[in-house]
């Protein structure tokens, strides 16, 4: 039986390029987990072992990998940093009990380091700062230390001050044991000494350290009133404090180095045991009924509990399909029957394994805190609870974004359509934020995804893994419909054909309703004109017909549908008669409604340098962005504004010309908003030809 409280369930998360793999790297090399390092721009990183993630240097898909330091067990995950696949970032944080938050040393807090930031603020995940790539150009330690208090709005502690910065950064002093780890010029984590704090330093080192005791014994009022009358704590007491401090995310031990050059690592590694907690110390999660509603139940960490586990994450190899499942508590042997909960299914473990990125290693038995793979399952998907088949219960579901940007997909020969259709079967099993659906009118496939990566790695892995030859079409923005105005109307659904009829009439009131409220339904009959049984199938006919407005057929918004009064036969009526009369006062109110298009807007986050400011602005204002916010940093600035979708394709070519390729940008979905006239006017015209030239081909 393994103690629990030697296990570190953590993740490492951060913005594109701030070297999250390579930190990954170095903490596999430490902990002899690998004897040769991989680097992320040579492609051959460990837990970057797709062939789309080795050639474009970033990670797509959250990778397990288990470790050892010092007598503790470390189930890592290293995640994505690009926005398009955050999904990856939000399904790994919901199964970890802490996180290192990597940022750049010279870049500081970027875009995305804020999205998932806040990820892990939600999911309440306790954290590590490390500030990395200290060596390189630009590089400061403290500007970093701050812009997480003024970006994140979290209080990071500092536990170590670099010596030296950029080319001459060199190693870190530890506040805690005033001592000083020095790296030589080989690059081996290894080679290092420890000494005494350089004498121009240690000024710098008492009064950070003063500051770091201070906010340590915040935690403990009787250690800090000793401490206040001159009684120094013992080194053991402050970390019992930061321990406290950094599981209730009042504070975040701020760490620094460089993950390339191997330096500070240790440090880093012996924070993890030190300060980040074990799966018992972090709040349990909380169970569900049916409608994933809380019940008061928690899945209380024990392996001597029933069996509660969740399948995080799906992922298809060459030896079939893998389910990550984190075990909340009990234990999990070979050859087990075990319950899906969401399904009602039962299930047996064939196979479990533990995962070692892409390579896997057979295990017999698993308890609770542990992080593996099960090979085979037929019948489970994301977020699934697994359970002991005589204890159900199901945990927390996991909530995933809407798609906003989509693709229309053909296989070139025939042959295709049937390898395609597998594959992209695995492929949404694996991402539950990429979704799929087939054009009634024209047949085609269309894929939808988050973002122009996100759909543009899709229909590589399409190629490329399963060896699908595809005709792409242009990317389309998912508009919505939504109603400006409130009609009263009436309708009545009339049918006689000897014998019984039907027969359904509804007086009733369509407005707009609140934004992101979709469609509410309400009932202000009194009397029996419409009988109560029947509300229903009004509510479920006129819901029915929202998935296809009238104005171009895209789903419909933020409607409000009050059923006033009406009529009804004692013979002829019935719930099928009072759903085809909604479905008929859909078509014939929502016209007269003002229907209006709507378009996603997105959040777009842009760094410029200096220089191309004034142009990355002025060609934001004609994709009719709206310019939120600017920040100047040492390197360049940052600017927020809100943008449409549809003006955004191919943005980052633009950016790249403008800014001589030192520009960047992330973005993702903000809201959805009413489309200027002359697009809309525009966009109608487009649908209403594709559709057109769909039905001539037909003929």
């Amino acid at each position: 039986m393994t103690d629990l409280s030697k296990y570190r369930n953590i993740g490492i998360f951060a913005h594109v390029d701030a070297g999250k793999t390579t930190t990954t790297e170095r903490i596999l090399k430490l902990t002899g987990k690998i004897h040769k390092i991989g680097e992320v721009h040579d492609g051959e990183s460990t837990t970057d072992f797709m062939e789309q993630e080795a050639e474009r240097g970033i990670t797509i898909q959250s990778a397990a990998v288990s470790c050892f330091w010092k007598e503790h067990r470390f189930n890592v995950i290293d995640t994505p940093g690009h926005v398009d696949f955050t999904v990856e970032v939000y399904r790994s944080l919901k199964v970890l009990d802490g996180g290192i938050g990597v940022f750049c040393g010279s870049g500081g807090v970027e875009p995305q380091s804020e999205t998932n930031w806040r990820y892990a603020n939600d999911s309440e995940v306790a954290r590590i700062i490390f500030v990395n790539k200290l060596d390189r150009m630009g590089a400061d330690f403290l500007r970093v230390v701050k812009q997480t208090k003024d970006v994140l709005a979290a209080n990071p502690l500092v536990m170590v001050l670099p010596i030296g910065i950029e080319d001459e950064f060199c190693g870190v002093v530890d506040l805690l044991s005033r001592k000083a780890y020095v790296w030589d010029e080989t690059g081996e984590a290894e080679n290092y000494e420890v000494k005494d704090v350089p004498e121009d330093m240690v000024e710098l080192v008492e009064e950070y350290r003063e500051m770091l005791i201070e906010t340590a014994l915040e935690q403990d009022d009787d250690l800090l009133e000793a401490y206040m009358e001159g009684e120094e704590p013992s080194i053991d007491e402050i970390k019992r404090c930061i321990r406290k401090g950094t599981r209730t995310m009042e504070v975040f031990p701020t760490y620094c180095g460089s993950a390339f050059k191997n330096k500070g690592m240790q440090l880093l590694l012996d924070a993890v045991v030190d300060y980040l907690p074990n799966p018992v110390e972090v709040d349990p999660q909380p169970l569900t009924d049916e409608d994933g509603v809380e019940n008061g139940e928690f899945a209380i960490v024990s392996v001597d509990a029933p069996l509660k586990a969740l399948a995080f994450k799906i992922m298809d190899d060459r030896f079939g399909a893998l389910t990550f499942v984190r075990i909340y508590s009990g234990k999990l042997n070979k050859g087990d029957t075990i319950l899906n909960s969401f399904t009602g299914k039962t299930e047996r473990v064939g196979r479990m394994v533990e995962m070692q990125a892409d390579e896997r290693n057979e295990l017999d038995y698993a308890q609770a805190g542990d992080i593996i793979a099960i090979v085979g399952m037929k019948n489970v998907q994301t977020g699934h609870t697994l359970c002991d088949v005589k204890h159900p219960c199901t945990l927390e579901a996991m909530v995933f974004p809407e798609p906003v940007i989509s693709i229309s997909v053909t296989p070139k020969d025939k042959g295709g359509s049937e390898k395609m259709g597998i594959a992209i079967g695995k492929m949404i099993a694996e991402d539950p934020s990429f979704r799929v659906e087939t054009d009634i009118d024209s047949g085609e496939t269309i894929l939808k995804g988050m973002g122009e990566l996100h759909l543009d790695i899709k229909v590589d892995i399409l190629k490329r893994t399963y060896g699908v030859d595809l005709i792409v079409g242009e990317p389309q923005v998912a508009y919505r419909e939504t109603i400006t105005k409130l009609v009263e109307d009436s309708y009545t659904h009339k049918k006689q054909s000897g014998g019984s009829g039907q027969f359904g009439k509804i007086d009733y009131v369509i407005k707009p309703g609140e934004a992101n409220t979709g469609f509410v339904f309400t009932s202000k009959v009194v009397g029996g004109n419409v009988p109560k049984e029947f509300w229903p199938a009004v509510e479920k006919g006129f819901k029915s017909l929202m998935d296809t407005g009238t104005l171009a057929g895209f789903p419909v918004l933020d409607v409000e549908f009050e059923l006033l009064d009406g009529a009804f036969h004692a013979v002829d009526s019935s719930a099928i008669a009072f759903e085809i009369a909604a479905k008929g006062a859909f078509r014939q109110s929502i016209p007269k409604a003002d229907p209006k298009l709507l378009e996603p807007i997105m959040n777009v986050d842009v760094f410029s340098p200096d220089d191309n400011v004034g142009d990355v602005i002025g060609d934001l204002n004609r994709r009719r962005g709206m310019i939120k916010d600017q920040s100047a940093g040492v390197t360049g600035v940052r600017i927020k504004a809100d943008v449409p979708l549809s003006e955004m394709f191919g943005y980052i070519g633009s950016l790249r010309t403008m800014t001589s390729g030192r520009g960047q940008f992330s973005m993702e979905f903000a809201h959805y908003s009413l489309c200027p006239n002359s697009v809309s006017e525009k966009v109608i015209a487009q649908v209403k030809e594709r559709k057109a030239a769909e039905a001539a081909a037909k003929k």
